[in-house]
């Protein structure tokens, strides 16, 4: 079937991401207040899904971000390289005290009852300084790119960074790249920035640049000012609340061709039942229901994305994409941290219907 966009069939990169590399310092299911020590993982919403297609799914990928030269942006950069992705960064020197600095998110686990908790320090954070002009998009997207992803964390960092967006974007387009955003609301972010009024209209004016968009009801309403029907959702697990939005969106920002996104409902913090949707060209699609054991859920949303963008760079059909990306999603809330420690008969398998059963 048609998809209503054309994926190139080669390219010296399968995805190009562009955002911010942070580390998430996590104690686990201690919280912070009385954490006593505390592992670190390597994130981004941004990198997550560039680093998930290359290690999982064996596509060649690539993160434009900011770096800084000191001793946290050498254990990020290591991870990157770990994870199969090709760094290209601009550059920063730390003075030693002040900065600029790598950011860091701290997330604790949660259990049962007790839900995880997130916060963040991007005070004088590197990539908040990026701008249009620090990238040569020409070089990069001459040596041929077939997907560019970019996403709403990485945009509400500043003025200049949304701007930077907006401006690889058009170079991805020119280049014949598909291009995708994750919407990923975050009010914390977009608070300190003008809150939901100017991320209403930043937004805005990203998507009108977007093949396709990834984003539940709420981003879409919170983070494009689209209003919600009347008709609400009975449990979290409904899609008719995304779905009779897609008739706005389509009409709003008719480049799009292609929304998605997770559905989830949260009995406790380790019990989730989890599906997705899709609208692609008109038609919906939706994944089976699997009820998760959670591990560590940071992380989920992007092990989706990656998952139903491989499914269309792949060739698959939509159906197959969604199915993909729900099992991806799926299995990355079995590991510890933000990106994938699946393999790709994994996810497949468990896309197949397959099951938690001992492999011998």
């Amino acid at each position: 079937m048609s998809l209503g966009f054309e994926i190139p069939q080669k390219g010296a990169l399968d995805l190009l991401s562009l955002g911010a590399l942070v580390h998430r310092v996590d104690p686990g299911i201690i919280p912070f207040r009385k954490a006593t020590h505390a592992e670190i993982h390597v994130s981004g919403g941004e990198f997550n899904v560039a680093a998930n297609l290359a290690d999982c799914f064996g596509q060649r990928t690539a993160i434009a971000s900011a770096m800084v030269k000191y001793p946290i942006g050498d254990l990020i950069a290591e991870r990157v390289k770990a994870m199969g992705v090709r760094p290209i960064y601009r550059t920063f020197e730390h003075d030693g005290v002040h900065g600029p600095n790598m950011a860091a998110v701290y997330s604790d686990r949660g259990l049962g009852v007790r839900a995880p908790v997130v916060f963040y320090n991007r005070c004088n954070e590197a990539a908040a300084q990026l701008k249009p002009g620090d990238f040569d998009w020409k070089t990069i997207f001459g040596d041929g790119v077939r997907w560019f992803h970019s996403g709403g964390i990485f945009s509400a960092l500043s003025e200049t960074t949304a701007e930077l967006v907006i401006e690889a974007m058009k170079a991805a387009r020119k280049a014949g790249a598909v291009v995708s955003f994750d919407l990923n609301y975050r009010e914390k972010l977009w608070k300190i920035s003008g809150g939901v009024e100017r991320a209403q209209k930043v937004l805005s004016q990203i998507v009108e640049n977007v093949d396709v968009l990834v984003g539940n009801e709420e981003d879409l309403q919170k983070g494009l000012g689209l209003a919600g029907p009347e008709v609400t959702a009975k449990h979290k697990l409904d899609p008719s609340v995304f779905f009779a939005m897609m008739d706005d969106v389509a009409k709003r920002f008719p480049a799009i061709k292609a929304v998605a996104t997770t559905l989830r409902e949260v009995h406790s913090t380790n019990s989730h039942s989890w599906s997705a949707v899709a609208w692609v060209n008109g038609k919906p699609y939706q994944a089976p229901t699997a009820e998760l054991n959670v591990y560590d859920r940071v992380g989920g949303g992007d092990g989706f994305a990656s998952g139903f963008i491989y499914g269309l760079l792949a060739g698959e059909t939509p159906e197959t994409a969604i199915k993909l990306g729900w099992a991806h999603g799926a299995l990355l809330t079995t590991f510890p941290g933000d990106t994938t420690m699946a393999t790709l008969d994994q996810v497949k398998a468990f896309a197949s219907g397959g099951s938690a059963r001992i492999q011998r």
